[in-house]
């Protein structure tokens, strides 16, 4: 009799974990074309799990344990709106006054705290559960929540790198978590701009870190895993693979602005086509590519012209080109020209980092050491082929045979879709 009774017991306090659970789940999968829709639905299915939970009869709830886990289970599901209610706080204190021990309860409590904009505590509920033992998602959240801290902090770099540590650490617990892996994407593209833009080594971690993330089946409802994959190929200038990323994370979430970033980028590699095809056959090119041939160079680089130029980085390279228009288009960076070279052949000029006013129009530079990159790839059966050379700092490039002072350079910031 007595096994019986715990074990409905036991059963009844299951189902209330579980539909508590299944509400997050909710939150984390589901997006309709309205967001509104999913607010309400939030709210009709957490009124669901309270009444569920206040089902539970008052003598299995007489033990402090259990009161603990009643407040804790209240506190969760009254917490799963994006916005900050005092209630789900005052429950969730309460559960871990009862039983400090519950570690999913710490977490609930850090994360409402971090909604009130409390950061501190928020990371001193995250320490206190880790306190406990090792906890991927609890090592997730601080990560989370030390990059948010570090936007406008003295040190915000050093921030940003114990971020990354505690990301890294979460993904040792469980090497096929995706969350961890998204988790530790985000870190290093926050850690890419946050020191300058220049080390790109960092934007490809990101890259294979979202990579492994997509592994993870659970993974393929996040739709800002596939919108920030998508941003970092936008930036890399792999258009293919930003298409299809931005073009999944519409399909996710049609409430992301991942569509007009799809149209975007087709009209931009349209009219860099056709400036491209309009160019190549400009009367105005021979005289204009004649006077590249007169630039004097530092004996240290080889001429050359695009067509000799490897895939990627040319060491020692040094490519003088004339710049024959500005391209006009949707995003604030990069700018991107066309150029034509002494042998009058015309290619995409995209810059970063360098302020809008330091390039004109009929300039002559020379590109040192070109970072060169062959577009060659079919989108909706349309066809992409063209040639492109990317600058990313002030001392890639020299502008009518002098170097840009320092006050030119700007840091380049991007805008993802993701969470802190």
């Amino acid at each position: 009799m007595a096994a019986a009774l715990a074990k409905e017991e036991e059963d009844v306090w299951g189902k209330a974990r579980k539909t508590a659970d299944d509400l997050y789940e909710l939150r984390d999968t589901f997006f309709p074309q309205n967001p509104d829709d999913k607010t309400s639905k939030l709210q009709q299915e957490s009124d669901l799990a309270l009444k569920l939970l206040d089902s539970i009869p008052p003598e299995q709830r007489k033990l402090a344990v259990q009161r603990a886990t009643y407040e804790y289970l209240r506190g969760k599901i009254l917490d799963v709106v994006p916005d900050y209610r005092k209630e789900a706080e005052d429950h969730l204190s309460k559960a871990v006054k009862l039983n400090p021990s519950l570690v999913d309860a710490w977490l609930c409590l850090g994360n409402c705290i971090w909604k009130k904009g409390d950061l501190p505590s928020a990371k001193n509920c995250f320490n206190l559960a880790l306190s406990k033992g090792p906890n991927k998602k609890i090592l997730c959240q601080l990560s989370m929540l030390e990059r948010r801290m570090s936007q406008g902090a003295e040190n915000q770099a050093e921030m940003i790198e114990e971020s990354i540590q505690h990301a890294k650490e979460a993904i040792t617990l469980d090497v096929k978590d995706g969350n961890s892996w998204y988790n530790l994407g985000n870190a290093c593209l926050t850690s890419f701009f946050v020191t300058g833009t220049w080390d790109h080594s960092k934007l490809l971690q990101s890259l294979k870190a979202y990579q492994n993330a997509e592994k993870d089946e659970r993974m393929k409802s996040n739709p800002d895993l596939y919108f920030n994959g998508a941003t970092v190929n936008k930036y890399l200038e792999n258009y293919d693979r930003a298409l299809s990323s931005f073009e999944a994370a519409a399909l996710k979430d049609p409430s992301l602005n991942a569509s007009e970033e799809v149209e975007k980028m087709v009209n931009l590699l349209n009219k860099l086509e056709n400036l491209l095809r309009g160019h190549s056959k400009a009367k105005r090119l021979t005289s204009l590519a004649s006077t590249i041939g007169a630039v004097n160079l530092n004996s240290s680089y080889k001429r050359a012209t695009i067509d000799v130029l490897s895939e990627g980085l040319n060491k020692a390279v040094a490519l003088p080109v004339k710049v024959l228009l500005f391209v006009k288009h949707e995003n604030i960076t990069p700018l991107y020209s066309v150029v034509c070279d002494s042998k009058q052949s015309c290619f995409v000029l995209s810059v970063y980092g360098i302020r809008n006013d330091a390039i004109k129009e009929g300039d002559q530079l020379i590109l040192l050491e070109p970072f060169f990159h062959h577009v060659d790839f079919s989108w909706k059966e349309k066809r992409y082929d063209f040639k492109s050379i990317r600058v990313d700092f002030l001392e890639q490039v020299l502008v009518n045979g002098k170097v840009l002072p320092p006050h030119q350079a700007i840091r380049t910031s991007i805008y993802a879709q993701h969470k802190p």
